[in-house]
């Protein structure tokens, strides 16, 4: 005679809470659930076995997610003079498995504890991810299955790029399994993680002058933080001779790089969030998450790029957002040429911090150095010179970008555009493509 165990369970008759033991076998290590035996092991028998075999068949196939008729078996045998139904249930390749009208939460999600079903833990849902998807988090399913993509498919379509549910499985929104990624959570409106924006009166974290928290859609994320510091970022000044020269107080490029940098590379397996602090003289981005195994500081200031979200810095790259990998912290760099001050860079086991420092923050005495450097400028850098030297290096080369202005003169990137774009509404320059590809020719 059979007797309940881990493996086995009995049914008198049916009842829907057959789906929770289906549920436990496929989350465990499989077994058989006998319909028309009762308790104690004697046959009672099913009545109406054809109806009973397909409200088993159903409830397999429309209340339990991921879809698991393939290891599930259902067959009606004789014991005794009376027909049972036996549904022999083999360990999953998806777990964790779940009543789809419960989500994948302990009171969705049921193992087996000797001759019971019981919920499962937060920590042996986490562990059933973690054993079926690997160390990644972008790759596993999501506890969240109820997610809508608003923010992300506007994100998208201003970008001229399709966001369907093709384009979400080519992109691993969507597993194999049909179910919703973890990245597809990082995307979705649904999304917990967080930025927090703060500003501080002076150079200490002592008096609060602004906060922010934001969360939602990453990508929605990106837009708000970049235009929250971009208010902050002041505009300076200067003349030289007769030309204005604007200088931001960070080069918008380097912010957008760094904030890319928090969003893309940060560990979303913590709750934590990204911190970005705004003083008078820097700006701190601090992410959760030190450096990839095996890389080092030196590193990545070098170009390497090991990604922790290969999948996520595919999505980014997709969108034009990020060019290439491994080039973020060398912008960083290159848009601080010509500057007093250089951006800083630091990590830990758990962390990476990076700091970008105010390009107009002076003290007393710096202000005084300044004036006297700007006072002793040379003809050299006068205007009919400068615009000379353009005109010379565009006729040799056959055409130059900015940063051949400035490396020539031996200027900022806000004088090389100030000139370039004088020269251009003069019609003595024309300009073709954009962004990088952007260059200037003479006009003949």
């Amino acid at each position: 005679m059979l007797v309940e165990n881990k493996t086995t369970e009995f049914k008198r008759e049916y009842v829907d809470d057959i789906k929770k033991t289906i549920v436990a076998f496929a989350n465990s290590d499989g077994g058989t659930l006998y319909i028309g035996v009762n308790d104690d092991g004697t046959v009672h028998g099913v009545e109406h076995v054809d109806d009973t075999m397909l409200r088993v068949t159903n409830v397999i196939r429309d209340a339990i997610r991921p879809d698991i008729t393939m290891f599930v078996e259902c067959r009606n045998d004789v014991v005794d003079g009376q027909t049972i139904i036996c549904v022999t249930v083999q360990r999953g390749t998806a777990r964790p498995y779940y009543l789809q009208s419960k989500g994948i939460r302990p009171e969705g999600v049921y193992v087996r504890q000797g001759a019971s079903t019981v919920p499962a833990t937060d920590t042996a849902i986490l562990n059933m991810i973690k054993e079926t998807s690997g160390d990644s988090y972008e790759a596993a399913r999501s506890l969240s299955q109820q997610l809508t993509f608003e923010k992300a498919t506007a994100f998208f379509d201003k970008r001229k790029t399709e966001f369907g549910k093709l384009q979400m499985r080519t992109l691993h929104l969507i597993g194999e399994d049909g179910m919703y990624t973890n990245l597809a959570f990082l995307l979705s409106d649904q999304c917990t993680h967080m930025i927090k924006l703060a500003i501080f009166e002076g150079s200490r974290k002592t008096v609060f002058k602004d906060r922010r928290e934001l969360s939602g859609s990453l990508l929605e994320q990106l837009e708000e933080a970049f235009d929250y510091i971009d208010r902050y970022n002041r505009t300076r000044a200067e003349f030289s001779g007769l030309d204005r020269v604007d200088i931001r107080d960070y080069p918008p490029e380097a912010v957008r790089e760094a904030l890319l940098n928090a969003i893309v590379h940060r560990d979303y397996s913590f709750s934590g969030p990204t911190l970005i602090s705004i003083f008078d003289d820097r700006i701190e981005f601090v992410t959760i998450g030190g450096l990839v195994k095996g890389i080092t500081l030196e590193d990545v200031k070098l170009g390497v790029s090991v990604l922790r979200n290969q999948r996520l810095a595919n999505v980014f790259y997709r969108l034009h957002l990020i060019e290439a990998y491994g080039t973020g912290i060398l912008k960083i760099n290159e848009s601080y040429d010509g500057c007093d001050v250089k951006p800083l860079i630091e990590t830990t086991s758990n962390a990476f911090k990076i700091t970008l420092p105010n390009c107009n923050y002076r003290t007393e005495s710096q202000n005084t150095q300044a004036i006297g450097r700007n006072s002793g400028e040379t003809s050299a850098s006068k205007k009919e010179d400068r615009i000379h030297k353009i005109l010379d290096l565009c006729h040799s080369k056959g055409s130059l970008a900015r940063a051949d202005v400035e490396e020539v003169l031996g200027v900022s990137q806000s004088t090389a555009i100030l000139l370039l774009r004088e020269l251009v509404e003069e019609g003595v320059l024309i300009k073709k493509g954009k962004g990088k590809r952007l260059r200037y020719f003479e006009n003949k």
